[in-house]
Protein backbone atom coordinates (compact mmCIF):
# COMPACT_ATOMS: atom_id res chain seq x y z
CA UNK A 1 0.00 0.00 0.00
CA UNK A 2 0.96 3.68 -0.65
CA UNK A 3 -0.34 5.40 2.56
CA UNK A 4 -0.40 8.80 1.71
CA UNK A 5 -0.36 8.96 -2.18
CA UNK A 6 -2.69 12.12 -3.45
CA UNK A 7 -5.70 10.91 -6.02
CA UNK A 8 -8.07 12.65 -7.91
CA UNK A 9 -11.33 11.18 -9.33
CA UNK A 10 -13.10 12.79 -11.96
CA UNK A 11 -16.54 11.43 -12.51
CA UNK A 12 -20.18 13.12 -13.50
CA UNK A 13 -21.60 9.94 -10.62
CA UNK A 14 -21.74 10.99 -7.48
CA UNK A 15 -22.05 7.67 -6.59
CA UNK A 16 -19.51 6.00 -8.33
CA UNK A 17 -17.09 9.29 -7.23
CA UNK A 18 -18.67 8.18 -3.49
CA UNK A 19 -17.21 4.31 -3.76
CA UNK A 20 -14.01 5.53 -5.02
CA UNK A 21 -13.58 7.85 -2.54
CA UNK A 22 -14.74 5.23 0.18
CA UNK A 23 -12.48 2.46 -1.41
CA UNK A 24 -9.43 4.34 -1.13
CA UNK A 25 -9.62 6.14 1.97
CA UNK A 26 -10.25 3.10 3.72
CA UNK A 27 -6.52 1.67 1.87
CA UNK A 28 -4.85 5.25 3.31
CA UNK A 29 -5.19 6.93 0.01
CA UNK A 30 -6.17 10.61 0.27
CA UNK A 31 -8.37 11.32 -2.32
CA UNK A 32 -10.19 14.68 -4.08
CA UNK A 33 -13.15 13.89 -5.77
CA UNK A 34 -14.86 16.50 -8.95
CA UNK A 35 -17.96 16.08 -11.24
CA UNK A 36 -16.55 17.85 -14.21
CA UNK A 37 -13.31 18.60 -16.63
CA UNK A 38 -12.95 22.17 -15.51
CA UNK A 39 -13.28 21.40 -11.85
CA UNK A 40 -10.31 18.52 -12.39
CA UNK A 41 -8.20 21.51 -14.19
CA UNK A 42 -7.96 23.71 -11.01
CA UNK A 43 -8.03 21.03 -8.58
CA UNK A 44 -4.99 20.06 -10.51
CA UNK A 45 -3.89 23.60 -10.96
CA UNK A 46 -3.83 24.12 -7.06
CA UNK A 47 -3.10 20.58 -5.79
CA UNK A 48 -0.46 17.77 -6.49
CA UNK A 49 -1.81 14.55 -7.33
CA UNK A 50 0.23 11.07 -7.81
CA UNK A 51 -2.82 9.43 -9.98
CA UNK A 52 -6.05 10.59 -11.35
CA UNK A 53 -8.76 8.68 -12.36
CA UNK A 54 -11.08 9.97 -15.35
CA UNK A 55 -14.56 9.29 -16.83
CA UNK A 56 -14.34 9.73 -20.42
CA UNK A 57 -18.26 10.80 -20.46
CA UNK A 58 -17.92 14.33 -18.20
CA UNK A 59 -20.37 17.05 -18.64
CA UNK A 60 -18.43 19.73 -19.96
CA UNK A 61 -15.45 18.67 -21.14
CA UNK A 62 -14.77 15.06 -22.72
CA UNK A 63 -12.44 13.25 -20.45
CA UNK A 64 -10.11 12.34 -23.41
CA UNK A 65 -9.76 16.57 -24.29
CA UNK A 66 -8.69 16.50 -20.75
CA UNK A 67 -6.18 14.48 -21.01
CA UNK A 68 -4.78 16.10 -23.65
CA UNK A 69 -4.91 19.18 -21.26
CA UNK A 70 -2.81 17.72 -18.62
CA UNK A 71 -0.38 15.67 -20.91
CA UNK A 72 2.73 17.99 -21.08
CA UNK A 73 1.89 19.85 -18.13
CA UNK A 74 1.68 16.84 -15.25
CA UNK A 75 3.43 14.33 -17.42
CA UNK A 76 4.75 12.07 -13.92
CA UNK A 77 1.03 11.88 -12.67
CA UNK A 78 -0.43 8.01 -13.73
CA UNK A 79 -3.57 8.22 -15.66
CA UNK A 80 -6.36 5.68 -15.02
CA UNK A 81 -9.48 5.97 -17.52
CA UNK A 82 -12.60 4.35 -16.68
CA UNK A 83 -15.78 4.74 -18.74
CA UNK A 84 -19.32 2.89 -19.04
CA UNK A 85 -18.98 3.58 -22.92
CA UNK A 86 -15.69 1.06 -24.10
CA UNK A 87 -14.82 1.52 -27.54
CA UNK A 88 -11.78 0.27 -28.89
CA UNK A 89 -11.34 3.73 -30.70
CA UNK A 90 -11.56 5.85 -27.28
CA UNK A 91 -9.07 2.76 -25.55
CA UNK A 92 -6.71 3.44 -28.28
CA UNK A 93 -6.76 7.10 -27.41
CA UNK A 94 -6.47 7.11 -23.91
CA UNK A 95 -3.43 5.15 -24.27
CA UNK A 96 -2.22 7.21 -27.34
CA UNK A 97 -2.67 10.59 -24.97
CA UNK A 98 -0.94 9.07 -22.19
CA UNK A 99 -3.41 6.91 -19.90
CA UNK A 100 -1.44 4.40 -18.37
CA UNK A 101 -4.81 2.20 -17.52
CA UNK A 102 -7.79 1.79 -18.98
CA UNK A 103 -10.52 -0.04 -16.50
CA UNK A 104 -14.60 -0.36 -17.77
CA UNK A 105 -17.41 -0.04 -15.47
CA UNK A 106 -18.27 -1.24 -13.03
CA UNK A 107 -15.05 -1.78 -11.15
CA UNK A 108 -14.79 -4.29 -8.83
CA UNK A 109 -13.03 -2.51 -5.32
CA UNK A 110 -10.40 -5.27 -5.45
CA UNK A 111 -9.55 -4.15 -9.02
CA UNK A 112 -9.88 -0.63 -8.14
CA UNK A 113 -7.40 -1.01 -5.72
CA UNK A 114 -5.05 -3.61 -7.43
CA UNK A 115 -4.35 -0.90 -10.45
CA UNK A 116 -4.27 1.39 -8.16
CA UNK A 117 -1.24 0.49 -6.24
CA UNK A 118 0.07 -1.33 -9.03
CA UNK A 119 0.51 2.07 -10.83
CA UNK A 120 1.64 3.82 -7.91
CA UNK A 121 4.46 1.34 -7.67
CA UNK A 122 5.31 2.05 -11.39
CA UNK A 123 5.61 5.67 -10.07
CA UNK A 124 8.03 5.32 -7.58
CA UNK A 125 10.41 3.14 -9.56
CA UNK A 126 10.20 6.46 -12.00
CA UNK A 127 10.99 8.40 -9.49
CA UNK A 128 13.51 6.61 -7.68
CA UNK A 129 15.21 5.74 -11.31
CA UNK A 130 15.33 9.59 -12.23
CA UNK A 131 16.71 9.98 -8.56
CA UNK A 132 19.88 7.68 -9.15
CA UNK A 133 20.43 8.83 -12.96
CA UNK A 134 20.41 12.70 -11.12
CA UNK A 135 22.74 11.48 -8.30
CA UNK A 136 25.40 9.19 -10.67
CA UNK A 137 25.23 11.98 -13.49
CA UNK A 138 26.46 14.64 -10.38
CA UNK A 139 28.94 11.87 -8.95
CA UNK A 140 30.34 11.84 -12.39
CA UNK A 141 30.68 15.10 -12.98
CA UNK A 142 32.32 16.14 -9.65
CA UNK A 143 34.96 13.21 -10.46
CA UNK A 144 35.44 14.57 -13.33
CA UNK A 145 35.87 18.54 -11.89
CA UNK A 146 38.14 17.70 -8.94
Amino acid sequence: MEGGAKILAVDDDENILCSIKEILTSKGYMVDTVTTGNEALQKLKDNFYNLIIIDIKLPDIEGLNLFEMIKDTLPKIRKVVITGYPSMMNAIKALNLGANVYLMKPISPNKLVEVIEKELKIQRQELADLQNKVVSHVIKNDFKSG
